[in-house]
């Protein structure tokens, strides 16, 4: 499963015993898919992952913390917080699959509750960021929001220590991934409009008459 996950890989971001990867995989929908993973090698090889989250960020959103990246202020709020001692994220992320949907798929939770996952930016205190990425029960509110109902006691935690330069390699390279599948959406779509019209031969309205038409 993880080979056929990595053949969507765009850029992977490791940190102590745990990695962020983009994929490719969910542009058609409208997002970015990042992949929160952390492991163990003192475990057995195939044993090794112990928390693994998926996250789904809405295109439009993943455009905006890379313009903000670019125009430099990203770099301008991180500073400003830590100045402060401004704890709040600089972005989060809340998703994740409703209880009916699981369902549908087979994959009701035993508590019967809808699957949060949630993903945050945060001020790093040995690094730039704290990439943060969360899983467990939820709740899906009256706006169809999946609230988390874990508090502190994820059911999977990974944390990626991030500089602002590490950050920025990741989503630019997601960003211009995005942009050539765009244009390569655009293309197709033009010259499946420009696909040239053949119209039907004499002969061949010849053959298709004598073929449809009644004989008495």
């Amino acid at each position: 499963m993880y080979e056929e996950r990595n053949q969507y890989q765009i850029i992977r971001k490791d940190a102590r015993a745990c990695f962020v990867e983009s994929l490719c995989d969910a542009f058609e929908i409208g997002k970015v898919h990042l992949v929160f993973a952390s492991y163990d090698l003192s475990k057995p090889a195939g044993q090794r992952q112990t928390n693994n989250v998926h996250i789904y960020i809405a295109v439009d959103e993943a455009l905006e913390l890379c313009r903000k990246l670019s125009s430099g202020e990203m770099r301008y709020q991180l500073q400003e917080k830590k100045k402060n001692g401004d704890k709040t994220p600089l972005y989060q992320c809340l998703g994740g699959t409703s209880a009916e949907k699981l369902a549908e798929q087979g994959r009701t939770r035993p508590d019967k509750m809808s699957l949060s996952r949630t993903a945050q930016l945060l001020c790093g205190s040995k690094s730039d960021f704290l990439f943060v990425a969360d899983s467990g029960p939820g709740q899906t509110n009256e706006k169809g929001l999946i609230v988390p109902k874990f508090g502190s006691k994820p059911e999977n935690h990974v944390a990626i220590s991030m500089t602002f330069e590490t950050f920025s390699e990741l989503m630019l390279a997601t960003k211009i991934h995005y942009e050539a599948w765009l244009t390569a959406q655009y293309y197709r779509a033009n010259e499946k409009e420009k696909e040239p019209f053949t119209p039907i031969t004499d002969s061949e309205s010849v053959v298709e008459s004598s073929i449809s038409d009644p004989i008495f």
